[in-house]
């Protein structure tokens, strides 16, 4: 009896030993990862900075081993040809065996792209977009984002906006024509009201994703006069619109709150003024008020200026966040495997319960649903010695854990339940003065 024993175990460690070695002979030289951004159209000033951060970010990571010796291997795909181009590149690089994916910028692509890296059985960060709807109420298995939703983003504007200028009767809202613009407007709105539930809504205006020209819509709103314009536009879209605006003085008549300006300092200069609130899509900003003078992320804004001849912009530090993420997720499934490579399956499980850190403040990813807890920077434009544009003043940051919902709720049905205004009371809103 102890014989047939003692031989029994023996198998057992065998078989253990056996598919040890096997996991571990499993491990490949290489990371195959598709990235998807904009390369072309006017999303590109916001796409080609976010590739040119991959770049330097798997550089810097091969330099160090890769990822437990396996070095990273991107493959891009442009979106800017559009989602059934995109869909197809994705599902090229998928049966080429990349098991791998950050995927996408756009909105409407993550709504489309998720369920297809479900099907194929690829993990897929999302790494960029915005819109809640791509994770709200879904069960993926294969599927996460590395930073916050729309959600969380608009939630945290109000309630910075209501700091700042809490006496405002009359808004209009200008915002691009897809699945972001729209999306955000309904959760702004939604919160706005719960603050201020009089507040009279001027106009809506979704002027084509792409626009060049912006003068119906100025003209528009240099009739009404509105208290305060918000926009949740980005990229070219949004450049376009404020240098249209600027020289129309339509800056003059209104406050002007740009969600995702943080992007676009740089490239705008003088044509935005100063007094014009702006927020960053998460805590990211070059001069980050709590790591602007971390060696770490001094370093890499010089290997991105060197490169680029510019400075991090919130799709950059988004970007950071994706692969520091999956390198996170795959220490900790490794971990997990008792040193062996894991599969893509296993990878996915830890993204769903790892925290890391960007360039900002830690990112938090444990939760059932896939979705980051990722804190949002706003700021007011100032003039700036050192600078040749506007920096950010001012700056207040809000926890994502104030302004996310929970795993089973809607946004809608959170913000109804359990937004209420002694929210702007919280002493965990920290603001920085300069």
């Amino acid at each position: 009896m102890k014989l047939s024993r003692l031989a029994a175990l023996a198998g057992a460690s065998l078989l253990t030993g056996a598919a040890a070695l096997a996991n571990a002979a499993d491990k490949p030289k290489e990371l195959n990862i598709g990235i998807s951004t904009y390369l072309s159209g006017s999303a590109s000033v916001f796409g080609v900075p976010a590739r040119d951060a991959a770049e330097i970010l798997i550089q810097d990571i091969n330099a160090n081993g890769g990822i437990d010796g396996v070095k990273l291997v991107p493959s891009y795909i442009d979106e800017g040809g559009g989602g059934e181009k995109l869909l197809s590149e994705y599902r090229r690089l998928a049966e080429g065996g990349t098991r791998v994916m950050l995927s996408a910028i756009s909105s409407g692509h993550c709504n489309i792209v998720a369920p297809v890296a479900e099907d194929l059985k690829v993990l897929n960060v999302l790494w960029d977009c915005g819109t809640e709807k791509a994770l709200e109420g879904k069960k993926y298995k294969y599927v996460v984002r590395t930073q916050a939703n729309a959600t969380t983003e608009m939630v945290a504007q109000v309630l910075y906006l209501m700091k700042v200028k809490p006496d405002f009767k009359t808004i209009a809202i200008v915002n691009q024509d897809y699945a972001w613009g729209r999306d955000s407007r309904d959760i702004f709105l939604a919160a706005l009201k719960k603050f201020k539930p009089d507040v009279k809504v001027v106009a809506e205006m979704f002027p084509k994703f792409g626009a060049a020209d912006f003068s119906t819509e100025i003209s528009r709103l240099q009739a009404l006069r509105p208290d305060v314009i918000v926009s949740t536009s980005w990229g070219g879209d949004l450049d376009n619109f404020v240098r249209q605006a600027s020289q129309r003085n339509l800056f003059k008549n209104s406050t002007f709150v740009l969600s995702l300006a943080e992007s676009s300092l740089e490239r705008l200069g003088n044509a935005l003024p100063e007094g014009v609130y702006v927020g960053a899509r998460g805590d990211h900003y070059f001069l980050h008020p709590e790591t602007k003078d971390d060696p770490q992320h001094q370093a890499f804004v010089k290997k991105f200026h060197d490169k680029t001849g510019a400075y991090p912009i919130y799709s950059v530090y988004h970007m950071v966040q994706a692969i520091q993420g999956l390198k996170a997720g795959y220490e900790q499934a490794i971990k997990a495997n008792n040193g062996a490579w894991p599969t893509p399956e296993q990878v996915a499980a830890a993204m769903h319960d790892v925290n890391f850190k960007g360039y900002g403040r830690e990112v938090k990813m444990q939760r059932a649903d896939g979705q980051g807890l990722e804190a949002q920077l706003f700021g007011v434009t100032r003039k700036s010695d050192k600078y040749p544009f506007k920096v950010l003043a001012d700056i207040t940051i809000v926890p994502a854990e104030l302004v996310t919902p929970g795993v089973t709720d809607t946004s809608m049905e959170w913000i109804e339940k359990n937004l209420t205004p002694d929210v702007l009371k919280s002493d965990q809103i920290k603001v920085y003065s300069n």
